[in-house]
Protein backbone atom coordinates (compact mmCIF):
# COMPACT_ATOMS: atom_id res chain seq x y z
CA UNK A 1 0.00 0.00 0.00
CA UNK A 2 0.87 2.09 0.76
CA UNK A 3 9.54 3.47 3.11
CA UNK A 4 12.53 4.68 5.58
CA UNK A 5 15.25 7.17 4.54
CA UNK A 6 15.19 9.73 7.60
CA UNK A 7 14.09 13.32 6.75
CA UNK A 8 15.67 16.56 7.53
CA UNK A 9 17.43 16.76 10.38
CA UNK A 10 16.81 19.25 12.78
CA UNK A 11 19.63 21.77 13.22
CA UNK A 12 22.47 22.07 15.87
CA UNK A 13 21.03 23.42 19.01
CA UNK A 14 21.44 27.32 19.15
CA UNK A 15 23.25 29.23 21.49
CA UNK A 16 19.76 31.21 22.23
CA UNK A 17 17.47 28.89 24.20
CA UNK A 18 14.36 28.30 22.75
CA UNK A 19 15.81 29.23 19.24
CA UNK A 20 13.08 28.31 16.67
CA UNK A 21 14.59 26.00 14.19
CA UNK A 22 15.77 27.16 11.32
CA UNK A 23 13.95 26.19 7.78
CA UNK A 24 15.10 23.40 5.79
CA UNK A 25 15.87 22.37 2.05
CA UNK A 26 13.48 19.51 0.50
CA UNK A 27 13.80 17.15 -2.10
CA UNK A 28 11.37 16.66 -4.94
CA UNK A 29 12.10 14.14 -7.77
CA UNK A 30 10.41 15.04 -10.60
CA UNK A 31 9.07 11.22 -11.98
CA UNK A 32 6.16 10.66 -14.87
CA UNK A 33 3.17 12.73 -15.74
CA UNK A 34 1.20 14.25 -12.69
CA UNK A 35 -2.25 12.78 -12.49
CA UNK A 36 -3.57 16.49 -12.95
CA UNK A 37 -1.23 19.72 -13.67
CA UNK A 38 0.37 20.32 -10.86
CA UNK A 39 3.73 22.33 -10.22
CA UNK A 40 6.28 20.96 -6.95
CA UNK A 41 6.26 22.67 -4.00
CA UNK A 42 8.36 25.17 -3.23
CA UNK A 43 11.91 23.24 -2.20
CA UNK A 44 13.82 26.30 -0.08
CA UNK A 45 13.11 27.84 2.87
CA UNK A 46 10.22 25.60 4.28
CA UNK A 47 9.36 26.09 7.97
CA UNK A 48 10.01 23.06 9.97
CA UNK A 49 8.50 24.57 13.32
CA UNK A 50 4.84 24.84 14.78
CA UNK A 51 1.63 23.01 12.81
CA UNK A 52 -0.89 23.90 10.30
CA UNK A 53 -4.61 23.22 9.45
CA UNK A 54 -6.35 21.70 6.87
CA UNK A 55 -9.80 20.89 5.87
CA UNK A 56 -10.88 17.92 4.19
CA UNK A 57 -14.40 18.01 2.85
CA UNK A 58 -15.67 14.47 2.12
CA UNK A 59 -19.32 13.48 0.63
CA UNK A 60 -19.72 12.18 4.12
CA UNK A 61 -18.64 14.53 6.04
CA UNK A 62 -15.50 17.46 6.68
CA UNK A 63 -12.49 16.39 8.60
CA UNK A 64 -9.96 18.81 10.56
CA UNK A 65 -6.57 18.12 10.86
CA UNK A 66 -3.78 19.24 12.62
CA UNK A 67 -0.37 19.00 10.23
CA UNK A 68 2.70 18.52 12.28
CA UNK A 69 5.75 21.43 10.60
CA UNK A 70 8.20 19.94 13.12
CA UNK A 71 8.66 15.97 12.43
CA UNK A 72 8.00 16.39 8.89
CA UNK A 73 8.22 19.75 7.34
CA UNK A 74 8.54 18.55 3.84
CA UNK A 75 5.56 16.55 3.88
CA UNK A 76 3.37 19.12 5.28
CA UNK A 77 4.87 21.71 2.81
CA UNK A 78 3.94 19.33 -0.24
CA UNK A 79 0.43 18.42 1.19
CA UNK A 80 -0.06 22.01 1.76
CA UNK A 81 0.76 22.73 -1.76
CA UNK A 82 -0.97 20.40 -3.32
CA UNK A 83 -4.40 21.27 -1.65
CA UNK A 84 -3.55 24.69 -2.87
CA UNK A 85 -3.34 24.19 -6.33
CA UNK A 86 -6.46 21.85 -5.80
CA UNK A 87 -5.21 19.05 -6.62
CA UNK A 88 -6.85 16.83 -4.14
CA UNK A 89 -10.44 18.45 -5.22
CA UNK A 90 -13.26 16.10 -6.42
CA UNK A 91 -11.39 13.04 -6.24
CA UNK A 92 -12.57 9.59 -5.00
CA UNK A 93 -11.03 7.75 -1.99
CA UNK A 94 -10.30 4.27 -3.66
CA UNK A 95 -9.32 2.35 -0.37
CA UNK A 96 -10.68 1.25 2.96
CA UNK A 97 -9.37 -1.23 4.95
CA UNK A 98 -11.84 -2.39 8.03
CA UNK A 99 -9.48 -5.56 9.36
CA UNK A 100 -8.34 -5.23 12.91
CA UNK A 101 -4.72 -5.00 11.86
CA UNK A 102 -5.52 -2.10 9.91
CA UNK A 103 -8.57 0.76 9.60
CA UNK A 104 -7.81 3.55 7.30
CA UNK A 105 -8.79 5.52 4.62
CA UNK A 106 -6.76 6.04 1.45
CA UNK A 107 -6.96 9.09 -0.20
CA UNK A 108 -4.86 11.56 -2.76
CA UNK A 109 -5.08 9.76 -6.00
CA UNK A 110 -6.94 11.81 -8.78
CA UNK A 111 -6.84 9.00 -11.25
CA UNK A 112 -8.85 6.66 -8.23
CA UNK A 113 -6.16 3.47 -9.61
CA UNK A 114 -4.03 3.99 -6.33
CA UNK A 115 -1.50 4.29 -8.89
CA UNK A 116 -1.54 8.31 -9.83
CA UNK A 117 0.33 10.49 -8.10
CA UNK A 118 1.89 14.22 -8.60
CA UNK A 119 5.04 13.69 -11.24
CA UNK A 120 7.40 14.50 -8.17
CA UNK A 121 8.19 12.05 -5.51
CA UNK A 122 10.21 12.78 -1.86
CA UNK A 123 12.09 11.37 0.81
CA UNK A 124 10.55 9.74 4.02
CA UNK A 125 10.79 11.30 7.66
CA UNK A 126 11.26 9.11 9.45
CA UNK A 127 12.16 8.63 13.37
CA UNK A 128 11.29 4.75 13.53
CA UNK A 129 9.53 4.91 16.05
CA UNK A 130 6.02 5.74 14.46
CA UNK A 131 2.88 4.58 15.66
CA UNK A 132 -0.62 4.67 14.19
CA UNK A 133 -3.46 5.40 16.67
CA UNK A 134 -6.89 6.32 15.61
CA UNK A 135 -6.41 9.65 14.01
CA UNK A 136 -2.84 9.55 12.39
CA UNK A 137 -2.75 11.05 9.31
CA UNK A 138 0.04 9.89 7.24
CA UNK A 139 2.01 9.04 3.88
CA UNK A 140 0.75 5.85 1.49
CA UNK A 141 3.93 4.79 -0.48
CA UNK A 142 5.20 1.83 -2.82
CA UNK A 143 8.62 1.63 -0.84
CA UNK A 144 11.04 4.14 0.64
CA UNK A 145 11.27 7.62 -0.39
CA UNK A 146 8.25 7.40 -2.73
CA UNK A 147 5.73 9.81 -0.70
CA UNK A 148 3.43 11.68 -3.84
CA UNK A 149 0.30 12.83 -2.90
CA UNK A 150 -1.38 9.27 -1.54
CA UNK A 151 -1.99 9.23 2.31
CA UNK A 152 -4.12 7.49 4.22
CA UNK A 153 -6.69 8.55 7.34
CA UNK A 154 -6.21 5.99 10.29
CA UNK A 155 -9.89 5.47 12.18
CA UNK A 156 -9.25 2.67 14.72
CA UNK A 157 -5.69 1.93 16.40
CA UNK A 158 -3.52 0.08 13.52
CA UNK A 159 -0.26 -1.66 13.45
CA UNK A 160 1.76 -1.44 10.93
CA UNK A 161 5.94 -1.04 10.72
CA UNK A 162 6.90 2.54 11.14
CA UNK A 163 7.75 2.83 7.71
CA UNK A 164 4.83 5.54 6.90
CA UNK A 165 5.81 9.16 7.68
CA UNK A 166 3.26 10.52 9.82
CA UNK A 167 2.38 14.09 8.89
CA UNK A 168 -0.90 15.08 11.07
CA UNK A 169 -3.97 13.88 12.93
CA UNK A 170 -7.67 14.62 13.20
CA UNK A 171 -9.74 14.63 16.09
CA UNK A 172 -12.57 12.53 17.29
CA UNK A 173 -15.10 14.59 14.75
CA UNK A 174 -12.94 13.61 12.00
CA UNK A 175 -12.80 9.94 13.14
CA UNK A 176 -16.27 9.65 13.33
CA UNK A 177 -16.83 10.58 9.79
CA UNK A 178 -14.49 7.90 8.97
CA UNK A 179 -15.79 5.76 11.06
CA UNK A 180 -19.00 6.24 9.48
CA UNK A 181 -18.07 5.34 5.64
CA UNK A 182 -16.58 2.39 7.22
CA UNK A 183 -19.67 1.00 8.77
CA UNK A 184 -21.00 0.43 4.98
CA UNK A 185 -18.06 -1.75 3.94
CA UNK A 186 -15.84 -2.27 1.31
CA UNK A 187 -16.62 -4.34 -2.38
CA UNK A 188 -13.71 -6.75 -0.67
CA UNK A 189 -11.94 -6.67 -4.10
CA UNK A 190 -8.61 -6.55 -2.57
CA UNK A 191 -9.10 -9.06 -0.25
CA UNK A 192 -10.97 -9.47 2.83
CA UNK A 193 -11.94 -6.41 4.73
CA UNK A 194 -9.62 -4.33 1.68
CA UNK A 195 -11.56 -2.58 -0.95
CA UNK A 196 -13.42 0.59 -2.40
CA UNK A 197 -15.76 2.11 0.36
CA UNK A 198 -19.16 1.55 -0.15
CA UNK A 199 -20.20 4.64 1.16
CA UNK A 200 -19.72 7.23 -0.86
CA UNK A 201 -16.08 8.49 0.12
CA UNK A 202 -15.25 11.55 -2.78
CA UNK A 203 -13.18 14.60 -1.70
CA UNK A 204 -14.95 17.73 -2.41
CA UNK A 205 -11.84 20.11 -1.60
CA UNK A 206 -9.10 20.33 0.78
CA UNK A 207 -8.03 24.03 2.01
CA UNK A 208 -5.44 25.42 4.14
CA UNK A 209 -6.10 27.25 7.25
Amino acid sequence: MLSAANGPKAPAASARPNAPAAPVDCEYTETGTPARPVSPPPSTGVTMTGTATAMITLSAGSIVITLDRTDAPCTVNSFLSLAEQKFYDNTECPRMTVVASLSMLQCGDPTGTQTGGPGYTFPDELSGDETYPAGTVAMANSGPNTNGSQFFLVFADSRLPPDYTVFGHTDRAGIAVLAKIARGGVDNRNGPGDGRPKTAAKIISVTAG
